[in-house]
């Protein structure tokens, strides 16, 4: 069984339940299987030598992760072709994919968690209680070495974009 993480995380103000390990700067990427489509499923080694921004959403249908998504839409164009951007969250491919074309996101990968909450268990961002992912940010460089972790601890803020984006520009 998973490891079970409390005390972390909130909804709300409301205690959540994260089910995985906290991954840590330093630690080697863990694999994890999501689907890019229906039938399409990817691997950490689908990108392999590039550096990975991904950028983890409860679901694409609400306001922050709306937000954080378009965000890293847009520098996505200033971080050169090395860099790869994956957006994961449960929501399924149909809908990841009808968001996309409606917000005019075309920088970055959404990837689907529904199927296995593979991504979710192996990142310790699978909420118990909503089976959704926890908004977090990881940046792995193109050796699959963790460089950069932030693991909100209220699912409704936004994560440090700024942070992020110097962690990859670090990278390239």
């Amino acid at each position: 069984m998973s490891q079970e993480r409390t005390g972390v995380a909130t909804f709300k103000s409301n205690p959540i339940t994260l089910i995985g390990p906290e991954i840590k700067v330093g630690d080697q990427a863990p694999d994890f299987h999501v689907n890019k489509n229906l039938l399409e499923e990817v691997t950490l080694a689908t990108y392999a030598n590039k550096v990975k921004l991904i950028s983890v959403v409860p679901s694409l249908d609400t306001g922050v992760c709306d937000t954080q998504t378009r965000r890293f839409n847009e520098e996505a164009a200033n971080l050169g072709e090395n860099v790869v951007i994956l957006t994961i969250s449960a929501d399924l491919p149909f809908a990841q994919a009808r968001w996309c074309g409606a917000a005019g996101v075309d920088k970055v990968i959404t990837l689907s968690d529904y199927k296995t909450k593979s991504f979710g268990t192996s990142y310790g961002v699978l909420i118990q209680e909503f089976q959704l992912d926890m908004r977090a940010i990881f940046v792995i460089d193109a050796n699959d070495t963790v460089q950069y972790v932030e693991y909100l601890s209220e699912m409704t803020e936004h994560p440090n974009y700024e942070k992020a984006i110097e962690a990859v520009k670090a990278l390239v």
